[in-house]
């Protein structure tokens, strides 16, 4: 059974005791929020399943304090949130295991709850709402999820915010689109790039004409950063959209040409990804959500950039700009 330790900087580099802890800490949203966290000088917290993964992430940062956990153990939980303000809560599972959402929720909230944890802040997708039904969706849409993992996340969501009612602990959602950016390897756009610096033709979800919005990682940390500190951002949910609405094929586009290549794609429709999915589990469990690509819900998110009027957009272009030196630098 994995234990819970601690990898602490040595005495004296830290700038106090980290009041924020970030949960699923090593995922492409986590490091944002930790790059956040790091450019402000505040000592934060990474908790994650995986210590070497913690280790590789954030072991050469002073600031950080590496938390192994083991969610199937409720005092190693505890120790995760011991001492923390607030949690920012990343946590991911595989694509096929979506039934761990709300299991996995409501183990950390108990443990939060245990352990007097203030704030709660929940990194949300748009899958609770299902099929939209207008045009723009705000935080105030009808959440109807169609799909199993659209219902997952709903009960997650669910949980947090019932314990906000009860008293038990500050609570906030911040729903994103898909998203991109360096060193972002799930993602709609993931294949794009590396086709546009010369890597195997684009393999794209189509269709790929239909409008879309997407997140830039990098922007998506100072978001969470910013409404985990405003006491007025809990008790409700929040959007943060895309820098603009467009489409996938637009944006390869943009791709192709800020790297200076021909766009070669190959686009699968959704009989393609269902016939992928007899040898692949990945694209068996994606078939569900294909209706994001015909029907996608594109987000307003008016009420959060009134809460924080200084938020930050990367524009798509300064975006696979920086996203493509990123992976030339890297190569």
């Amino acid at each position: 059974m994995e234990t819970t330790q601690r990898t602490v900087s040595a005495p004296g580099t830290q700038k106090g005791s980290p009041s924020i802890a970030l949960f699923g800490a090593s995922g492409a949203i986590g490091k944002s929020v930790a790059a956040a966290l790091r450019e402000q000088g505040r000592a934060y917290r990474v908790v994650g399943r995986s210590a070497a993964a913690l280790q590789q992430n954030f072991g050469d940062d002073p600031l950080a304090e590496i938390v192994c956990w083991d969610t199937d153990d409720a005092a190693s939980m505890r120790a995760a949130a011991r001492g923390i303000d607030t949690v920012i809560y990343l946590v991911g599972v595989d694509y096929w295991k979506f039934d761990q959402h709300p299991v996995l929720m409501q183990k950390t909230l108990e443990a939060a709850i245990a352990e007097n944890v203030r704030h709660f802040v929940l990194s949300g997708t748009v899958y609770p709402y299902g099929m939209p039904t207008t045009g723009k969706v705000k935080e105030d849409h009808p959440r109807q999820p169609h799909t199993f993992k659209g219902q997952m996340r709903k009960q997650q969501e669910d949980l947090l915010m019932a314990a906000d009612r009860a008293g038990k602990i500050r609570g906030t959602v911040l729903r994103l689109p898909d998203f991109y950016g360096p060193g972002v390897d799930k993602s709609l756009l993931d294949s794009v790039f590396k086709a546009a610096l010369g890597g195997p033709r684009a393999m794209m979800i189509g269709p790929i004409d239909t409008p879309h919005e997407f997140v830039y990682v990098p922007d998506a940390g100072p978001a969470l950063l910013a409404l985990a500190d405003n006491d007025k951002a809990y008790g409700r949910v929040w959007h943060f959209a895309g820098a603009d609405v467009i489409s996938q094929r637009q944006l390869a586009g943009k791709i192709f040409a800020q790297a200076g290549s021909k766009p070669r794609m190959l686009v699968f429709r959704k009989w393609m990804i269902r016939l992928l999915g007899l040898f692949d589990h990945f694209m068996r469990e994606l078939v569900e959500m294909h209706y994001l690509q015909t029907s996608p819900v594109l987000m307003d998110d008016s009420d959060l950039r009134k809460l924080l009027p200084g938020l930050v957009k990367t524009s798509y272009e300064q975006g696979i700009k920086q996203t493509l030196a990123a992976m030339r630098a890297s190569a």
